[in-house]
């Protein structure tokens, strides 16, 4: 296992390498440069290509990535034009907020989509199924914003059962468990609005293995030898199935970090998706650039940590 583990921590070297290259490249592509926004648009021009020139932005673009790279490699990934600060410190203020939406979203997802999938694929074909099946179809096309806008309105500002903004309330001690709380309480319901999505997927997907499962031989074997219809589930047919769904955990957790960005912005949870959105606004270079990176490097520990728990859950990984 731990080959396995350095193997793929090993192919991440070079896949990080590539990543940065294309967001830096993706960045310069963008207008304007890390200037831009910084300075006041009447000062002379001269002095501006001064300024251009001293900073490097006038070099060739590998000389610029080296400074770039080598600096993000000792935590220094710029400074925000907006909020005057390093983009590192900024970040991390939004980081753990993101996380903890998150991971409150995957725990979430997993309560209500297990059950669901478990009684779609057992009971395939009756009513429970089909209605389980309707409210899949309705979440797959269903955009995930104009849920969110939902949920807003109606828990938020009608029944007036959820904050509508905000990660804390204001004057909570951090530390305390009242400041805890707190936190849980404000970001119960984006993620409540982002689980009601993300669980079809994981339903259906659920269900289908359910299905295929019990066509295999060895149930046919296990119900000829006798064996009770709850030991078949429980101990062949479960088991089998949620293999695939423990190998995507990785994938949906460090997607959900990603997918937050327009829900965090529709509840204005302080979080890194909504810095995202609000940098690309006011073409804050540097918080923008950042943020790619890390979203992409987010993916690919991802990728990782699914590799991981699928060599965990099935013995025949590790074998190959």
């Amino acid at each position: 296992m731990w080959k396995i583990i350095a193997r793929r921590i090993l192919i991440m070297i070079p896949q990080v390498f590539l990543l940065s290259i294309l967001v830096f490249l993706m960045a310069k592509a963008m207008p304007g440069d890390a200037l831009t926004g910084l300075l006041d648009p009447n000062i002379d021009p001269a002095t501006i290509e001064a300024m251009r020139e001293r900073l490097g932005l006038n070099d060739p673009w590998y000389i610029q990535y080296w400074d770039w790279i080598t600096n993000a490699l000792q935590g220094d990934m710029g400074q925000s034009f907006r909020f005057k600060m390093p983009v590192t410190e900024l970040i991390g203020q939004r980081l753990m907020n993101t996380v903890w939406l998150s991971v409150t979203t995957l725990v979430i997802t997993y309560f209500i989509a297990i059950p669901l999938g478990i009684i779609s694929g057992r009971f395939n074909d009756t009513w429970g199924d089909r209605l389980i099946t309707g409210y899949t179809y309705v979440g797959f096309a269903a955009p995930l914003f104009i849920v969110a806008l939902v949920m807003l309105w109606m828990f938020g500002f009608y029944f007036h059962w959820f904050p509508t903004g905000g990660s804390v309330s204001p004057g909570e001690v951090p530390g305390t468990m009242s400041y805890i709380l707190s936190k849980l309480y404000h970001l119960l319901l984006p993620a409540i609005s982002i689980a009601l999505i993300t669980t079809v997927g994981t339903v259906q997907y659920l269900r289908n293995e359910i299905i295929d499962t019990k066509q295999k031989d060895f149930i046919l074997t296990a119900r000829a030898k006798g064996a009770s219809e709850s030991r078949v589930y429980n101990r062949h047919i479960l088991r089998n199935s949620l293999l695939p769904i423990a190998a995507f955990f990785g994938y949906e957790l460090t997607g959900l970090i990603g997918g937050t960005i327009f829900v965090e912005s529709i509840f204005s949870y302080p979080g890194m998706g909504q810095l995202f959105l609000s940098s690309i606004v006011i073409r804050d270079f540097t918080v923008v650039t950042a943020l790619v990176l890390l979203y992409g490097i987010a993916q690919i520990i991802g990728s990782l940590l699914s590799d991981i728990i699928l060599g965990i859950v099935d013995p025949r990984i590790r074998i190959k």
